[in-house]
C-alpha cells in the first residue's frame, strides 16, 4: 500500500505544479491529500494528474417522472454538468417538520469551483425546490462541499455549512437562515487549510444544560489528520477545538440525544462522536470507535464499537487510499450513528460478506449510553452471494427509540458490476426498523419505488471514483427523512447523480 501509493505521488513531486485551488502537486503526501475525502482535495488530485476526472458526455435532457422526491431540482445542459449527491436532511422543531432542509454537494455548471447545492420544502417534504443560485456558494468564497445542516430549536434558526477556502484555504464555512430559504453568511466555524468531512449536530433537548449547544466534528489534516470538535451556542463564536483523536481517525458523524428522549445520565444531552480507524486505508481491517462527552464538548472518552472488521468493497479508486463499490462507490465502510431514549445508541456500518459477498450492513447497540457495545449483527436478510453487495447505511431515531437504517442495495443483481452500463449495477434503497430501541428489528422494507440506474460521473471537476461519500438522515413528527444519491434521471445517453429523498413513516 505505502509503495503504492508512493509511485502514484512520484510524477506530481518532480513536477512540482500549483493547482487552481492553490495547493502545490509536490504537497499531496504532506498535507494528507491522499486520505482526504472532500471535494478539494479531489480537485487538487486531478490536476495533479494523481487521479482521474469524469469524462464529459453530449446530450439533451429526457424527463424524469420518479415515484421518490427529487430535491436536486436543477436542469442540467449535459451529463458533465449534473453531479448532485451526498446529502445531509434535517427537519425544523419550529413548525413541527413542516420545513425540510437538504444540503448536498452539486458541481454549478459555470459555478467556477462552486460544489454546493440546497433545497428546501415548505409543505413536509411533499415537493421541493433547489435554491438558485446556491445561497453558500458566496460569501466565503470557492466552496468545497461536504454538506452540514441542523435546525436549533432554542435560536430558532438554520445553520449549515460547507468546506471553503474564504475560512484558511480549506475550512469550515457557516451560513444562517430564519426560514431556510434566505441565507446569511456566518462564521467561519474553523479556520484551517486541510479540513475534511465534517459534520453538525445541534442539542435540541430543552432539559438539557447545553440547550441550543451545536457540534461540529471534523479531520484536520494541517495537524496530522486530528479528529477535532468545535461547539457553539450561538453560531457566532466557537470554541478552541477539542482534539479527540491526535493521529487520523476518520470522522464518520456527530450526533446526541434526541429531543425530549429519557437521559440516562448527566444534565446534560450526551455528545457522540463516531469515527472509524481505517488501517492505513486500501483493504486493511478496520475499527470503529465511539467518542462521548457529557459537558457539553469539554472533556471525551471513547470506545471501541465491536471487533475489527474486514472492509467492504471489490476494489480500489485511482487513488489507492480508497476502497470502492463497483463501479465508481467510493466508501470505505462508514456509518451513522443515531441515539435513542434510555441510553441506548445505534450503529450501523458496511463489512465484507461472507461467500464472497462484497458487502453487508451491520449493526452494533449498547444500552449503558455507550460504555459497552453488542456484537454485530447483519442485518441486510437477503442470501450473500457475489454479486449482492450492501454499502453505505445511514440511521436515524426519534426520542420513543423507532430505528431506521437505510442503505444502497444490489440484491436483486445476478450478473457483475463493473461498468456503469452493466445490469448488475442497478441498485435499490433498502431499509429496515426497529419499534424497540433497536431490540428487534422488522422485516426489511423497499424504500426507493423501482430500481434505480447506476449513474456516471462524467463531470471533469469531480473525481471519476465518486457517487457521494455518505447520506445523513434525521427523524422528526412520526418519519425517518432518507436522501440517496438516486440515478433514475437520463441526460442524453447519461445516467446523472441526483438527490433523492422519502419521509419514511415511523413503526
Amino acid at each position: 500500500m505505502v509503495l503504492g501509493v508512493a509511485c502514484v505521488l512520484q510524477p506530481a513531486k518532480t513536477e512540482a505544479q500549483m493547482t487552481s485551488v492553490g495547493v502545490d502537486c509536490s504537497q499531496i503526501a504532506a498535507k494528507g491529500i491522499m486520505m482526504q475525502d472532500n471535494m478539494r482535495a479531489g480537485r487538487v488530485l486531478i490536476e495533479c494528474g494523481v487521479v482521474r476526472a469524469g469524462q464529459p458526455a453530449d446530450g439533451v435532457d429526457v424527463p424524469l417522472s420518479p415515484p421518490n422526491i427529487q430535491v436536486s431540482d436543477r436542469a442540467c445542459t449535459d451529463g458533465a454538468s449534473c453531479t448532485k449527491s451526498e446529502s445531509a436532511v434535517w427537519a425544523s422543531t419550529k413548525d413541527n417538520g413542516k420545513t425540510i432542509v437538504v444540503n448536498y454537494n452539486d458541481h454549478n455548471p459555470g459555478g467556477g469551483l462552486s460544489y454546493t447545492g440546497t433545497s428546501v420544502s415548505t409543505d413536509a417534504g411533499v415537493t421541493f425546490k433547489q435554491l438558485i443560485p446556491p445561497p453558500f456558494s458566496t460569501g466565503h468564497g470557492d466552496n468545497f462541499g461536504d454538506p452540514i445542516v441542523v435546525f436549533n430549536s432554542k435560536l430558532n434558526k438554520w445553520f449549515a455549512g460547507d468546506l471553503a477556502d474564504g475560512c484558511g484555504g480549506q475550512g469550515i464555512a457557516t451560513w444562517s437562515s430564519k426560514k431556510g430559504l434566505v441565507w446569511k453568511v456566518g462564521a467561519c466555524a474553523h479556520n484551517g487549510g486541510g479540513d475534511d468531512r465534517e459534520s453538525m449536530w445541534v442539542d435540541n433537548d430543552p432539559t438539557s444544560g447545553t440547550y441550543g449547544r451545536m457540534y461540529i466534528s471534523w479531520n484536520d489534516f494541517n495537524n496530522n489528520g486530528a479528529l477535532s470538535v468545535t461547539h457553539s451556542d450561538n453560531g457566532t463564536t466557537w470554541s478552541t477545538p477539542a482534539i479527540l483523536n491526535p493521529n487520523f481517525i476518520r470522522d464518520v458523524q456527530v450526533t446526541g440525544s434526541p429531543r425530549g428522549a429519557a437521559r440516562f445520565e448527566g444534565t446534560n444531552s450526551t455528545v457522540f462522536v463516531a469515527a472509524m480507524d481505517e488501517g492505513g486505508g486500501g483493504f486493511a481491517n478496520r475499527q470503529n470507535i465511539m467518542y462521548k462527552s457529557l459537558d457539553g464538548g469539554v472533556t471525551w472518552t471513547s470506545s471501541t464499537m465491536g471487533p475489527a472488521f474486514k472492509p467492504v468493497g471489490e476494489g480500489v479508486c485511482d487513488n489507492p487510499y480508497f476502497v470502492k463499490v463497483n463501479p465508481i462507490w467510493r466508501h470505505m465502510g462508514w456509518g451513522e450513528p443515531a441515539v435513542g431514549p434510555s441510553g441506548v445508541v445505534h450503529y450501523a456500518y458496511a463489512g465484507f460478506g461472507k461467500k464472497k459477498d462484497f458487502g453487508d450492513i451491520f449493526y452494533v447497540r449498547s444500552a449503558d449510553n455507550g460504555k459497552t457495545w453488542s456484537a454485530p449483527v447483519r442485518l441486510n436478510t437477503d442470501k450473500n452471494a457475489t454479486f449482492k453487495t450492501q454499502w453505505m447505511p445511514s440511521v436515524s431515531s426519534d426520542l420513543n427509540g423507532k430505528v431506521t437504517v437505510s442503505w444502497y442495495d444490489r440484491r436483486g443483481a445476478t450478473t457483475a458490476c463493473n461498468n456503469v452500463s452493466d445490469p448488475g449495477c442497478s441498485y435499490e434503497r433498502v431499509g429496515i426498523q426497529s419499534a424497540d430501541n433497536g431490540a428487534t428489528f422488522q422485516p426489511e422494507i423497499t424504500i426507493s419505488s423501482g430500481i434505480i440506474n447506476q449513474p456516471a460521473q462524467n463531470d471533469p471537476g469531480v473525481q471519476a471514483c465518486y457517487a457521494g461519500d455518505y447520506d445523513y438522515s434525521t427523524a422528526l413528527n412520526g418519519n425517518a427523512y432518507v436522501t440517496w444519491t438516486d440515478g433514475r434521471a437520463k441526460v442524453g445517453t447519461t445516467q446523472v447523480q441526483n438527490v433523492d429523498f422519502a419521509a419514511v413513516p415511523l413503526p
